[in-house]
């Protein structure tokens, strides 16, 4: 081998080198990241009773494909808004906290009754063979499309069933 074939070489060997010292290091840094997070966790549970303390934590992790309930700005109107929907209809009194964690929950058992309500709905389609493929990834793709239309729907169409049970919960 000459020398200029030697260093040819040997600068491809420092490339490698060189790229392994980048895959090393960015593995180190998502290392990093998750334990910087599972530290971050552990610090705003509640060692009693296992509940978050931190608002800041309970945002939601990188990847969750479902939308929140959560308001995306506190309104001060929020702290006393009046019923909606089928609370409102069916004469309840009273005002919800759109801005607690009960309503928030409240919003996420709604959101669960309009997704069985989609899923019943979604049995009665007649389903061809010309759609497409209906393996298990597109089965898992339509079921989440599902999740997230039910959660778009509790947030924007106050049916009210959310206040109904804020209301029952809140006594």
């Amino acid at each position: 081998m000459n020398a200029a074939a030697s260093i040819t070489y040997g600068f491809s060997n420092l490339a490698g080198t060189g790229s392994m010292l980048a895959e090393n290091a960015k593995a180190r840094e998502t290392e990093r990241r998750f334990s910087a997070l599972i530290d971050g966790v552990s610090a705003g549970m509640d060692r009693d009773s296992g509940v978050q303390e931190s608002a800041a934590l309970s945002s939601r992790l990188q990847g969750d494909y479902i939308g929140s309930l959560a308001p995306e700005s506190a309104n001060p109107a929020d702290k006393s808004a009046p019923l909606t929907g089928a609370a409102a209809n069916a004469g309840q009194q009273g005002t919800v906290d759109k801005t607690s964690k009960l309503y928030e929950q409240s919003l996420e058992l709604e959101s669960l009754v309009v997704k069985i309500m989609l899923d019943s709905m979604k049995g009665t389609i007649v389903k061809s063979g010309m759609g497409g493929n209906t393996g298990f990834a597109a089965k898992m793709y339509e079921d989440m499309l599902y999740d997230q239309l039910a959660r778009d729907m509790t947030k924007n169409s106050g049916f009210g069933l959310a206040d109904q049970i804020y209301l029952q919960l809140n006594k």
